[in-house]
This record gives structure tokens, sequence and C-alpha cells, in this order.
């Protein structure tokens, strides 16, 4: 079984697993059926910067965007999730199957700090496949950056 991200993530030289999971309802779910605890399941988010212009926001799944400190760190005062035909058509993926591999541009990409040192499960382009990579390693061959970029999820 093969998708865009998988053959990126296989380009790019680093070590990963593909996990192959059923159906999920919730970001626990998920983290369940791939076998990792819910902060290492990694949500990437499209965040627009300005018209036609994206980055790539990973995000521990049990932590969310906190925009002001992304706004801060990005030097901007607006900041916007796209809907899901533009999350679509700026990635090539699917809500729920988006991942920085093999993406239709090569967006910028930054990964909560909490990722640093950890072995995480990210998208892989397709409903029921997860990418489980080093987070090291992803950052890096993606030209990522780590910040403190999210907070706690709140009930």
């Amino acid at each position: 079984m093969t998708t865009p991200a998988i053959d990126a993530a296989t380009a790019s030289g680093i070590s990963f697993d593909v996990i192959t999971h059923g159906p999920v309802a919730s970001v626990e779910e998920a983290a369940e059926a791939q076998g990792v605890e819910v902060r290492d399941l990694v949500k990437t988010l499209v965040v627009r910067r300005a018209e036609g212009e994206y980055l790539f926001v990973l995000v521990p799944g049990d932590r969310s965007i906190s925009w002001p400190k992304l706004r801060a760190l990005l030097g901007v005062n607006r900041l916007s999730m796209p809907d899901a035909a533009t999350a679509k058509e700026a990635t090539g993926y699917e809500r729920g199957t988006i991942t920085p591999f093999g993406s239709a541009k090569p967006w910028p990409v930054i990964a909560d700090e909490r990722t640093r040192g950890r072995t995480i499960s990210l998208g892989a382009g397709q409903r029921g496949l997860g990418l489980r990579v080093p987070a090291d390693a992803a950052v890096s061959v993606l030209n990522g950056t780590f910040a403190d970029v999210t907070e706690p999820v709140r009930p």
C-alpha cells in the first residue's frame, strides 16, 4: 500500500512505520487504534497565513493551537483555518488524513515543542493509515521548526 505521504517519507530516508487501523471517531479512539498515547497522535493542521499562503502546525492530540503564541511567533495579527475544500486544494489531502509528507506544496512546518524527542504518529494521506516517525527526524527532513505554539485542550 502506498500514498504520496508514504512515498515522500520513503524518499526522505527517515525510518517510519505505516500503521493501519479501522474507522475512528475521536483523537482518543485514533490513539488507541494506533497503540500510542494521545499526546503522540499528532494532528497536522493547515493554517492560512495570507491569501494562497499556508503552513502546517503539528499539534499533539491532547493540545490545541494557541493562536496568540502562533501569531506572535509568525509576527502576524491574523491567522485562520481554511475550510475543508481549501485545505484539500492546498495540500492534496482530505481533513483527517493531512500530513506534511507528500503535500501538494511543501508548506512551512511548525511542530509544537512537546513533540521533540518523541516518536509520533501523523496522518499518512489516507483514512485508516498513520505514519509513526521520530519527530526530530521528521521535522528535520521537512525543514520545520519546533516552537511552543499550543495549549492544553479545554474540556
